[in-house]
């Protein structure tokens, strides 16, 4: 019987978090392979609806050593673009990526982890976990979800206004997703946009840069024992890019308070009123997507593995990257990812005794 190939590293996820991390043990002279679930490079990014585009300009929404370059007539390149750049970066640095296997299971094998997989099983020395959250969309727990006879779909399912031409809508969501979808469905819908509180939105001329700047601020403070600066949550909510500016400019993104059930032909409010609609669009966030590490039994409060920078600490063979600021400062963004793969490396290439170039 063959035994299971054996690597330093596995990575798990090919996505913008997983080249990070690919470009930074390649640095450092680990061996890795990254597995990627996709049929495709590109990430979450290659199933996006069609009018997103980035909070910053291509050159602010780079991953390590790489510059994106710009989208010819765009200031902020569309996800279209993205996708490109993360299958040139993914070529450029030979990075081993083998898709799609689709990772079910890690779990301890002796001085090693066993990665398990639908195409076959890994042992590693280390596993780096980057597998994002757009596959885990989270669903409130609405009254009424289950009678609602209209469409019901996630911010995941929503690709563009066609589908909805002349119907009334209601989004879900006071979030940069619930106003990017409400902005493109409003010059072709009747429609409703809800939210938990009122929105708030950025100043015009914030964008994805200053939203790193402020995170990295943030964790700045907090590793020097400083008052909490509030990071990105102190700026508001919404990034006001062009096409949210232009809605909200026409008095098309106004928003209602949210509702308090569902009923079989709408939506109904505290007040005992109600509006009939067709479609339900929920742009209610995401979970991260663990299940592969479930084996390990390290979830903590809230689902999330409780972490020192990258390193579970119940765990330390296991990277977590990308998920959110537990992770690392904007690790699930383009331009912050960066950092903290990096620490993860290093810390990686410590853990084995090799040296650092």
């Amino acid at each position: 019987m063959t035994a299971p190939p054996q690597v330093d590293v596995v990575v798990i996820g090919g996505g913008q978090a997983g080249l990070a991390a690919g470009y930074h043990l390649r640095r450092l002279g680990i061996e890795f392979v990254i597995l990627d679930s996709q049929a495709a490079p590109g990430g979450a990014w290659q199933h996006a609806w069609d009018s997103l585009h980035l909070f910053s300009p291509a050159a602010y929404s780079s991953l390590p050593g790489r510059l994106m370059p710009p989208q010819e007539g765009e200031n902020y390149p569309d996800a279209a673009h993205v996708v490109g750049y993360l299958a040139d970066y993914e070529q450029r640095y030979e990075l081993p990526v083998r898709r799609p296997v689709r990772v079910q299971g890690v779990h301890r094998d002796g001085e090693l982890l066993r990665v398990e997989a639908d195409s076959g099983t890994w042992r590693a020395r280390a596993v780096i976990s980057a597998t994002g959250t757009w596959w885990r969309p989270f669903l409130p727990a609405v009254p009424g979800r289950e009678v609602f006879t209209g469409r019901q779909l996630h911010t995941v399912e929503y690709r563009s206004p066609v589908a909805f031409a002349g119907q009334r809508v209601v989004v879900v969501g006071g979030g940069n997703s619930g106003a990017q979808i409400a902005a493109d469905l409003a010059p072709h819908a009747d429609l409703l946009w809800v939210t938990q509180r009122e929105p708030r939105f950025l100043a015009d001329d914030i964008d994805g840069r200053a939203l790193f700047d402020a995170a990295t601020a943030r964790r700045r403070a907090l590793e020097r024992g400083q008052a909490d600066t509030g990071g990105v949550a102190s700026l508001g909510d919404v990034v006001a890019v062009p096409p949210v500016r232009a809605a909200r400019d026409a008095g098309l993104l106004k928003a209602q308070p949210m509702f308090t059930r569902l009923t079989s032909d709408g939506v109904e409010w505290a007040d005992g009123s109600r509006a009939a609609v067709d479609a339900v669009i929920w742009c209610t966030g995401f979970r991260p997507a663990l299940s592969h590490l479930a084996p390990l039994g390290l979830r903590g409060p809230r689902g999330q593995i409780p972490t020192h920078g990258t390193r579970a600490v119940d765990e330390s063979r296991l990277h977590l990257l990308g998920y959110g600021d537990w992770t690392g400062p904007a690790s699930a963004t383009l331009i912050g990812v960066g950092r903290p793969a990096r620490d993860a490396a290093r810390a990686i290439a410590e853990q084995f005794g090799t040296v650092r170039p």
